[in-house]
């Protein structure tokens, strides 16, 4: 049987543009490739994987299933392993899972023309801040400060930034903030801080890259500016042409064919 279904699943779902982007993809390369969209929570996820036959391929997950797709794959490429985190799982005898979140975020403020920081903030303290932990890594962040709601949820991230070889500071959102020169937020989706603490947090935050899109703008991009802010519609595009790399030639670094035309046609969806 050729395995031909893909799919996202998470919860909440129903504003994944992500069937618009693969839709998109598949229709350049000429692949009759079906790609859906469920809303599966992490209790449901161990019985809505194992009903998984052979016409599938594979699968793109979110929040709040990302540590459980890690705990499913056979075999984990290097930024899974370092975030404990799986966004993308490649179907098959034995699951091989990916973290495409690192380079979706690397590439997307590459389009923003920033391909290096020293100093950033991360807002957060679940699996995209894991992720966002080692983009700034790779891009040369030498220390960070993690705050959360409840720092004590912090913890892997200092370890993760140990392993790493950066300085990691944890707080909660309202303590008085270090200057830095990129904020990425990872707060879920319509998540709202008071004024002051987002005002605060804003004049010594730099450029803001807010993984949230929908909606857009969100309540910290108001506060920080247009000009200062950065959407994740980026991030959502950079790290879905590294899964679709996935998806048909089994690695992230592997370009798919004519894939400028690819991209083009993907960013063309985003504007739908």
């Amino acid at each position: 049987m050729t395995r031909h279904r893909l799919a996202v699943w998470g919860d909440p779902i129903a504003h994944s543009r992500s069937p618009q982007l693969h839709a998109a993809a598949y229709g350049v390369l000429g692949l009759d490739w079906e790609y859906t969209r469920q809303r599966v929570d992490e209790p449901g996820f161990a019985a809505a994987f194992s009903s998984l036959d052979d016409s599938w391929r594979g699968l793109s997950l979110t929040m709040p299933l990302k540590e459980q797709a890690h705990r499913a794959s056979a075999t984990l490429d290097p930024h899974a392993t370092l975030t404990g985190a799986v966004n993308t799982l490649l179907l098959g005898d034995r699951p091989a899972g990916f973290n495409t979140d690192v380079g979706g975020i690397i590439d997307a403020l590459a389009d923003e023309r920033i391909t290096a920081v020293r100093r950033a903030r991360i807002l957060g303290a679940g699996a995209t801040a894991a992720s966002a932990l080692v983009a700034v890594a790779e891009m040369g962040a030498q220390s960070v400060d993690v705050r959360a709601r409840r720092p004590e949820r912090a913890a892997s991230l200092v370890s993760l930034g140990e392993r790493l070889g950066m300085a990691i500071s944890v707080d909660d959102l309202t303590a008085h903030p270090r200057d830095v020169e990129l904020t990425v937020a990872t707060l879920p989706s319509g998540a709202a801080l008071d004024r002051g603490t987002a005002a605060r947090l804003a004049a010594s935050g730099g450029t803001l890259f807010d993984v949230a899109y929908s909606p857009w703008p969100s309540s910290l991009s108001a506060i920080w500016g247009s000009e200062r802010s950065v959407s994740g519609l980026g991030m959502l595009l950079h790290q879905a042409v590294r899964q679709i790399r996935v998806f048909l030639r089994g690695d992230p670094h592997l370009p798919v064919p004519d894939e400028s035309a690819v991209v083009a046609a993907m960013r063309d969806a985003l504007r739908d």
